[in-house]
């Protein structure tokens, strides 16, 4: 491969503005005559006081902490990770410099890498076209579809969106005919490991994925029609880290840099919602949970980060997680919460629960109402714990507490998490003493002292018969597809059970499998602990499927008795109360449910479903 020319290269360190570049990556301040910040090297870009530093005139950086330093071009380097002529290559892209290639010159590190990974941006630059073509001109469903969601033509050319035809070969043959090798598609990620020739997407409105630089390097798919999982991601490959780059975050940045503030929505149809009502430092992560990388990445830019998730049960899980990660890195965080103020409703009549379904049903102006409904994390978490939790009891109390520790562990600053103390206590109606105590029992070690004989009490995750089941399937995960059809997660009671049931639906979803991928969605230690001690162990090896139904069975049973017990119970208030109205046709209606309870039960006694 031929090398850059010298020329080339000194072109583009005249044109490239240092600033802009550097910006990128870190959060720069003009203090004196140099422009300051928190190095990304040595410290993550969480040190306290910033010790990098940036001079525009001679485009150089340097860091007073580690002494990392030198031209921006090492810079991009470094952040990148790249060769020199990427890095060259990459700058002369962005400041309109054309690239001179000649048979001398500055030696390249590894030529194949380099070649192999500037034919995969071009493969990709010319799949997102051709992929946008076929939308615009040849598939009338996926713009229906988009229509239907209230997406215009401006937002369809903004995230340039198109359509994976249904033909799966045609993808391989096309791309052969414009003179791609086998080789480099096999590794592309654009088709299957199975069966190279046959596309991983087909029949799907596709959303390009893009890197910081504006440069394709991913698809997310979503399905229009017929059966599969509604999203498919990309498969990592040399140009594509998912837990490392965000959803339109090549369009958000300029904004972000503006306000120091990232709206952080759950998917890519939410994002392109929020655009398109004008809130356009909006992103998301990719298939995954809010990474500690991908916050990371923010930070160089924001300072506080919005959560923009649904309002269901999954949705609050993965806020809860988010609020977390984002505290980790030193973002401040909020959540925002669309049932607040105006409520969108559906066609149906049911509340909305993301920003594609206000945008949709209400428009860009009540989406943009709708993202001022702030509260901020710490209140949401007291706010959640109490729901998760009967804090009219001791118990509930301790638990709600436990629920907000690693929160207040998170915290980066002493002050903050003193005064989060008192407000723990407060909403509890605990002693502030008592709040102290649990916490550096549980973070720090420090136990108080104990009265003489006392024993110390411990809290182990409680076993039951819901989280053996869930257990169960988790270490079966072949069995999930099954038992997601028997049991939904409000047929459950235990908090840890539910928890198991959603990290598996959503590995499910993303089509995803391996233990390390249900336990990264799993945010208690105790459970995590327990599932793999429990994988561990072969309990759960002798006959799975029977195992499974035979929980199914017995969950099924509970649920029946329970109803049963209540059925009785309002059967007793009936008959000692005569006057109540309409007695007789609830009598009949409760008679008639009793009945075909007792008769469910009988069944599932017997064996007969």
């Amino acid at each position: 491969m031929s090398r850059i020319a010298q020329s080339t290269i000194q072109e583009v360190e005249r044109k490239l503005d240092a600033l802009a570049v550097v910006e990128d990556y870190v959060r720069l301040e003009k203090k004196g005559g140099r422009y300051w910040g928190r190095c990304p090297f040595h410290a993550g870009g969480q040190e306290k006081t910033p010790s990098f530093t940036v001079d525009p005139d001679r485009k150089m950086y340097y860091c007073f902490g580690c002494h990392e330093g030198g031209g921006i071009i090492k810079f991009i380097m470094e952040m990148d990770k790249l060769s020199f002529p990427e890095a060259v290559e990459t700058l002369a892209r962005r400041f309109g410099v054309e690239i001179i290639r000649e048979n001398g010159g500055l030696p390249e590190a590894d030529p194949e890498r380099n070649s192999r990974i500037e034919a995969l941006v071009q493969l990709y630059r010319g799949v997102s076209v051709s992929y946008h073509y076929l939308l615009m001109e040849k598939s009338e469903t996926a713009r229906a579809y988009l229509s239907s969601r209230g997406i215009s033509t401006e937002m369809i050319e903004r995230f340039n969106l198109g359509y994976a035809p249904e033909d799966r070969l045609w993808l391989f043959d096309f791309l052969t005919k414009k003179g791609f090798s086998p080789p480099l598609l096999a590794a592309s990620g654009l088709f299957s490991e199975r069966y190279p020739r046959s596309s991983f997407f087909s029949g799907r409105l596709m959303f390009p994925i893009s890197d910081r630089q504006g440069r394709v390097v991913a698809f997310g798919g979503r399905i229009i029609g017929g059966e599969g999982p509604k999203y498919l991601n990309s498969r990592e490959t040399e140009i594509y880290h998912k837990g490392q780059t965000l959803f339109a975050v090549d369009l958000a940045l300029p904004e972000i840099r503006r306000t120091k503030t990232a709206y952080l929505a759950e998917g890519y149809m939410d994002v392109i919602a929020l655009h398109q009502a004008g809130i356009v430092n909006a992103l998301a992560p990719l298939g995954t949970a809010f990474t500690d990388d991908q916050a990371k990445l923010l930070h160089r830019w924001a300072d506080r980060v919005n959560l923009v998730f649904d309002s269901d049960e999954a949705g609050q899980i993965a806020a809860a997680k988010a609020i977390l990660t984002c505290r980790r890195n030193g973002l401040a965080c909020a959540v925002v919460v669309p049932g607040a103020g105006d409520s969108a409703e559906t066609a149906e009549g049911e509340s909305s629960k993301d920003p594609a379904d206000i945008l949709k049903y209400q428009g860009p102006g009540a989406l943009q109402k709708q993202m001022q409904c702030l509260i901020l994390d710490f209140e949401y978490l007291i706010s959640r714990s109490k729901r998760l939790y009967d804090t009219s009891k001791s118990e509930g109390k301790a638990k709600a507490a436990a629920f907000l520790f690693p929160y207040l562990e998170a915290l980066d600053s002493e002050v903050s998490r003193d005064d989060c103390f008192g407000a723990v206590a407060g909403a509890l109606g605990v002693d502030r003493a008592a709040i102290l105590n649990d916490y550096n029992r549980r973070f720090t070690g420090k136990t108080p002292p104990r009265p003489e004989g006392a024993k110390e009490r411990t809290e182990p995750l409680r076993m039951n018969e819901e989280l053996g089941l869930l257990t169960l399937v988790m270490v079966n995960f072949n069995l999930y597809p099954a038992f997601r059809k028997a049991i939904g997660i409000d047929e459950l009671e235990d908090t840890a059970a539910k928890e198991l049931f959603i990290a598996m639906e959503e590995c499910y979803i993303r089509e995803e499998s391996g233990a390390d991928a249900i336990l990264s969605r799993i945010s208690s230690i105790p459970l995590r602990n327990y599932v793999v001690g429990k994988g561990i162990s072969g309990e759960f090896s002798g006959n799975p499927e029977q195992l499974m139904r035979d929980g199914i069975k017995k969950l099924s049973q509970k649920k029946l008795g329970r109803r049963l017990t209540q059925i009785a119970a309002e059967l007793h208030g009936l008959e000692h109360n005569p006057a109540v109205p309409g007695q007789e046709d609830r009598l009949d209606e409760l008679l008639a449910q009793k009945k075909y309870i007792d008769t469910e039960l009988r069944r599932l006694k017997e064996d007969k479903v």
